[in-house]
């Protein structure tokens, strides 16, 4: 059987935190951002977490 490559994309997408879990950025703060009030602008900085029924999907990505 061959190795299960890395998906580059999702390198740059995904973080491992230390418990285990993978961060993420949040969707919606690419463009039309003056439509947006502060305070959605503002919380769509912080990082997000990969939702529980998705991890699967994410480690295997990462071939972790």
């Amino acid at each position: 059987m061959p190795k299960i490559r890395t998906s580059k994309s999702a390198v740059k997408r995904f973080k491992k935190t230390a418990g285990g879990r993978f961060k993420r950025s949040k969707a919606f703060k690419g463009h039309l951002l003056t439509g947006k009030s502060s305070k959605r602008k503002r919380s769509l900085r912080k990082a997000g977490m990969v939702a529980k029924a998705d991890q699967k999907r994410v480690k295997r990505l990462l071939a972790i």
